[in-house]
């Protein structure tokens, strides 16, 4: 039998998280300038504001202690914003703890959480703690530092002294500037106690603080972390909307993913993040897909269960190549496009993403409602589910492909309002539900 998961705060059932790379958000690349622009993401309708690591990167020149990622981006910047020289400063690329504290300020003014990354499974090269702790690394036999498999040195777990310095790095960012949860990079890669211990002393300080585990093990969300990456899905997701997998096979993973979270367990619902978007791929998921398939797989994130995510500039259906190394010192203009924000497909995906967020918001069926996957005659190309909570009852229908399509769906009822709707009209055939769907087109309605 599943064991449920820890008692997460009720407010992430009706939570969606914003991923705000600084490097890529603004042109200038600065807190203050993101700051500038949190009114947005408010009108947005996004409650979590993710903010990538703000801590000091090392900016090591010697490309021997570079990844391969970093030397592919041939941008010749030396700052990895996931390779951390001081864990306790912010990195004066992107401001100082003034900006920092004006940012969480205004956010929380606004109704808005912040979250920071905490990148502890590794370090760079030039870590403050590396001479004077020896111990805080991994080393080799002959004591030198041994380096992981993104040419970083490791962090030493072992040790006693490490862990209290990271654990008191947790809690600074609370205690000075008042965030309200952390995305924990590669968390399955940190011993769990550490996430246990580093747990209980934030909740301490805020009993409703948030983490996030960039990793999967189910085990996690037992006793440290409120959510889960789930990257199969986003995987499956996108290979399913371009063609290259079925519905079929998602509903499958969906259920074979189902039978080993805890009960109650939280996984994000995403289609793309910073590593996606920046460095790993041949273009924009927006390019390569379209704009419709996104918004279709958009909707199907934001309905079914978990917690839909969205990352840096989605929501004006920006098209610019970024990466993790340019800034406004390399590779400059590879930030977010927002004059695409006046043109009409971005004001159209605008009010799209405000509508999504605000079904988020408003639907009860949503926050928590249980999942049914319906039958009917085009497994391959239709997700049909409905989403049921207490009294009130959604039902979701969405074409995966690029060609019209009509579903004849197991249900006997017309649906009773459509909350939201494109591209897709129903009618009772024969006893069942006939749903006439565009390409990738779809329907939210009530049948309470």
């Amino acid at each position: 039998m599943l064991q449920p998961a820890r008692t997460a705060p009720e407010f992430l059932d009706r939570t969606v998280i914003y991923q705000l790379f600084l490097r890529s958000f603004t042109p200038q690349g600065t807190i203050k300038a993101a700051a500038g622009l949190l009114d947005h993401l408010a009108e947005l309708g996004v409650d979590i504001v993710y903010l990538c690591p703000v801590a000091q990167s090392d900016d090591d020149e010697r490309q021997s202690y570079w990844s391969k990622r970093q030397l592919a981006s041939q941008l010749g910047n030396p700052k990895n914003p996931y390779r951390i020289k001081d864990f306790f400063r912010i990195d004066e690329e992107y401001g100082n703890d003034e900006d920092l504290l004006a940012f969480v300020r205004k956010a929380h003014n606004l109704g808005l959480k912040v979250m920071l990354d905490l990148v502890y499974l590794h370090c760079g090269p030039q870590a403050v703690f590396i001479e004077d702790q020896p111990d805080f690394v991994k080393r080799n036999p002959d004591g030198s530092v041994l380096y992981g498999p993104w040419n970083f040195p490791l962090i030493n777990f072992e040790s006693t002294g490490l862990r209290e310095y990271l654990w008191r790095n947790m809690t600074y960012f609370v205690e000075r500037f008042d965030v309200d949860g952390y995305r924990c990079d590669v968390g399955d890669g940190v011993p769990l106690d550490f996430w246990e211990e580093g747990r209980r002393r934030l909740e301490a300080l805020k009993p409703e603080i948030v983490l996030l585990n960039e990793g999967t093990r189910p085990d996690y969300l037992l006793t440290a972390f409120d959510i889960n990456y789930d990257f199969k899905w986003s995987a499956l997701l996108l290979k399913c909307f371009k063609g290259e997998s079925t519905a079929a096979d998602l509903i499958a993973y969906w259920r074979e993913q189902n039978e080993k979270l805890p009960v109650g367990g939280r996984c994000l619902k995403a289609i793309d993040n910073h590593d996606i978007a920046n460095d790993s791929y041949d273009d924009r998921i927006e390019t390569v897909l379209g704009g419709k398939a996104v918004e279709a797989a958009l909707l199907v994130n934001f309905t079914l269960d978990g917690i839909p995510f969205l990352y840096n500039g989605y929501e004006v259906a920006d098209t610019v190549r970024h990466s993790i190394y340019g800034n406004r010192f390399y590779g400059k203009n590879m930030f977010i496009d927002w004059t695409g924000a006046l043109t009409n497909r971005g004001k159209s995906r605008l009010t799209f993403m405000q509508s999504l967020t605000r079904l988020r918001h408003t639907q009860m069926a949503l926050a928590g409602g249980a999942v049914a996957w319906l039958d009917h005659d085009q497994p391959e190309k239709v997700l049909a589910f409905t989403r049921t909570r207490d009294d009130e009852k959604l039902l979701v229908v969405v074409n995966c492909a690029d060609q019209p399509l009509r579903a004849r769906i197991d249900l006997d009822s017309i649906p009773d309002g459509c909350v939201l709707v494109r591209g897709a009209a129903a009618e009772e055939t024969g006893g069942r539900l006939a749903v006439s769907l565009l390409p990738y087109g779809f329907l939210v309605a009530r049948l309470d």
